[in-house]
Formats: structure tokens, sequence, C-alpha cells
């Protein structure tokens, strides 16, 4: 999936369709409560704002105050992929949070993990990142049931912080928090995060082995690249309508299916980075035609037609839009400029 904005692997999205699942919803009830298209699916990574429509979704119709919790709290030593693997063979879970942070973005663009030591406790602070829409808080409950979660698994001990905080308000009784967290929590604070023992988090992990650990890392590493060098979608899209504008100028619906994306989906990924579909097409014609215009022989009645214009006239009132020239003035002035180049610099030495 191309991706232009902050996103979530799909490892994610399949904890909240599994929670959600353990309530008796299909996956199609979700979606479809979510107005997310099911074609999602298939895609590698969702736009950050779909996975907040699914977790409010999923809140709405479970009615259930604690489903964040009971998510997060199925994560395990497979729930990410390779990022799982590293944590799994880190020498201490402070270093597997540390690689946590570092390989975040493998998980979700969706916020960060921060470690504020001290003498005896540590901090592991969450920070939401959230897109255009506010986190849903079950969101930030999920999140930090799952480092419990997944901590459990890796120490293969108790591990139980002394003292747990979230920003928001309480959603349910507090039993259900204690059932997961085991330890005090509260509530309205600065922000949301676990306090754990440096003991815990400096002791050797039973399944440390520094081989697999940089093996892990290194394919970590490379799916990092790999996600950062994901080319620029709106250019995705200019190419595909340079290359499509000479049947006429697909409707919306059109290059959308093209990115496998739901109509609303696509308008909303040009929306993100500040354009419509109409300013897309307007652009792509443009570069073309001062391209073609400046630097061929092509006719314009041609260069119209493979821009996707019905009329020749059409085409001419476009370009003077553009340029405050017509086609004909353009091609002059550049045909000028050709031939008579400025004087190469004097050498004065």
């Amino acid at each position: 999936m191309l991706t232009g904005q902050a996103s979530v692997s799909l490892s994610w999205v399949n904890t909240v369709l599994a929670a959600a699942e353990r309530h008796g919803l299909s996956r199609t009830q979700l979606l479809a409560h979510a107005r997310v298209d099911a074609a999602q699916l298939d895609h590698e990574r969702w736009p950050i704002d779909d996975i907040t429509r699914l977790w409010r979704a999923a809140a709405e119709l479970t009615q259930d105050p604690g489903f964040g919790l009971k998510a997060g709290s199925l994560v395990g030593p497979a729930s990410f992929n390779v990022v799982s693997y590293i944590l799994l063979s880190s020498p201490t879970l402070r270093e597997a949070i540390a690689l946590a942070q570092q390989f975040q973005r493998l998980i979700s663009d969706g916020g960060r993990l921060q470690i504020i030591g001290g003498v005896d406790k540590s901090w592991v602070i969450y920070h939401p990142q959230q897109g255009e829409l506010a986190f849903s808080a079950h969101q930030i409950e999920a999140v930090l049931a799952a480092v419990v979660s997944f901590s459990r698994w890796v120490t293969d001990q108790a591990f139980i912080p002394s003292r747990v905080q979230f920003s928001h308000a309480r959603l349910g009784p507090l039993t259900g928090y204690q059932t997961v967290f085991q330890s005090e929590v509260d509530f309205n604070q600065a922000f949301s995060g676990l306090q754990l023992d440096n003991v815990l988090l400096d002791r050797a992990l039973p399944q440390s082995d520094a081989q697999l650990a940089t093996m892990h890392r290194e394919y970590a590493a490379a799916r990092l690249a790999t996600l950062s060098n994901t080319p620029d979608f709106l250019a995705q899209v200019g190419h595909w309508l340079g290359a499509n504008l000479a049947n006429g100028v697909p409707q919306r619906s059109a290059a959308a299916e093209q990115f496998a994306l739901s109509d609303r989906i696509f308008a909303r990924r040009l929306q993100s980075q500040g354009l419509s579909y109409s300013e897309v097409v307007d652009k792509v014609r443009k570069d073309a035609a001062i391209e073609a215009v400046s630097h061929t022989r092509q006719v314009f009645v041609d260069i119209a037609q493979n821009l996707g214009f019905s009329e020749a006239s059409a085409f001419n009132r476009a370009f003077k839009r553009w340029t405050d020239h017509s086609p004909g003035e353009w091609r002059a002035t550049a045909i000028a400029h050709i031939a008579s180049p400025p004087d190469p610099v004097k050498d004065t030495t």
C-alpha cells in the first residue's frame, strides 16, 4: 500500500478485529460501522484515521468499557512480526523497549514510547500521535495493556508495574484495570504510562540471543528503509494520470480503484496533502502542456487531445489561465530563446 500519511500495520488492525470477534462481532459488521472499505484488509498498512474509526466502532458496537484493555491483553510473542522477534531476543526489557522505539513505525506511526529513568524506578510513557481524528481512549489503554502483556511473555515471570496512569478519565470499573495491570491505576493525569522497577527492566531476558537479535535488527532496518522510501502518493497518482489522460480525464472513482482505495479514502489521502483530485488533474495537465508546447513540434490539437481536452478551445483557455499566454505565444517565445541563446560569459583571465 502506498502511504503519504501516518499509517498503521495490519498486525495492529488485526488485534482490534480479533478482540471484536471475541464479542461476537464479524469483521463485516465492524468495518461497515466504521465506514472502512473491506478492501483495506488486503493492504499491509492503513491510514491512521481508519484504525481510529475502527476503535470507535468497536467501542460503540460492543458497549464494553474495557474493550481497549482486553484488546491489548491479546498481544503475544508473534503479534508484531519482526519487531516481536527483536524484542524476544533482546538482552533486557529496557533494551527491548529502546528497540521498540527505534522500530515503532513498523507497527504504527500513531504514537511513540519514551523511557524516563529514575534511581529505583523508570516511567515508560506513551505519546499518542493521532491523525485528523482524536484517538479513542480505548486505543491508548490498549497500547499500555499490550506493553504489559508482551512484557509478561518475554520476561517469563510475574510482571507487575509499580503504577499505571492515563491522561483520560476512567472508562469502566476499576476492577477491569486491576485485572489487567494488577497495580494501582490513576486517571486524568499529565500523561499515560507505566512505572516499572529498574530491577525488572534490567533483568536478563530468558530468550536473549545476540546473534538472532542482530539478524532481526538488520531485517527490520531494511523493512523500515523500504517503508520510509515508499514512493510519494501524489507522484504516483500524477504518473498514472499522465498515462491515462488521452482517453479523457478519468473519474476520481477510477483513480481510486487503480490504487485499491475506496473513492472516499482516496479523496481523503489527497486532502491530507492539501489537494483535491481536480487540482491534481489540473497540475498534471499544466506540467505536461508546458513541456509539450515548449519542447515538441506537436500541433496544439494533438496536445489538447493527449491531455483529455474535448476541444482545442478548452485547451487554449486552460493554457492561458496557467501561463497568461496562448500556446502559440508560449511556443514562439521558447523557439526564439533556443534560436538566440544568451551570450557566453567571456573569459577575462
